[in-house]
């Protein structure tokens, strides 16, 4: 998995970057600036509600260090579900295959020559 698809912010707008959020929500840009991330996070139902909620935190200072707890978090549930999955997957050794097709065709051969041996 792309490890930026584990940050939280990375992915609201391909216009708006995770520094130029957080810098908007701290107040910290221009008027024109804060316009056009306004705009470019307007378009989407699901960014304006997530700036909203992001706006409703009383100390903005604190945004950057709960983005990156967030995003922490993430990443290591991410990595807990990923080793799950690793480790319900069957892993078949080439040898162990080969092994299996060899007693299966011994089999085969087996079952063959018994039933010609029977029927003579």
């Amino acid at each position: 998995m792309k490890e930026n698809l584990k940050d939280i912010l990375s992915n609201l707008h391909s216009e708006t970057d995770q520094e130029t959020l957080l810098n908007y929500l701290q107040g910290k840009l221009s008027a024109g600036q804060q316009h056009e991330v306004e705009k470019n996070l307007l378009d989407d139902e699901f960014e304006t509600e997530a700036l909203e909620g992001l706006q409703d935190f009383k100390d903005k200072r604190n945004i950057s260090a709960l983005v990156e707890s967030l995003n922490i978090d993430l990443k290591k549930k991410t990595a807990k579900k990923k080793k799950w999955r690793q480790k319900r997957e069957i892993k078949l050794d080439p040898w162990m295959l080969i092994a299996i097709i060899l007693i299966l065709a011994i089999a085969i051969i087996s079952f063959f020559i018994i039933y010609k041996m029977r029927s003579q």
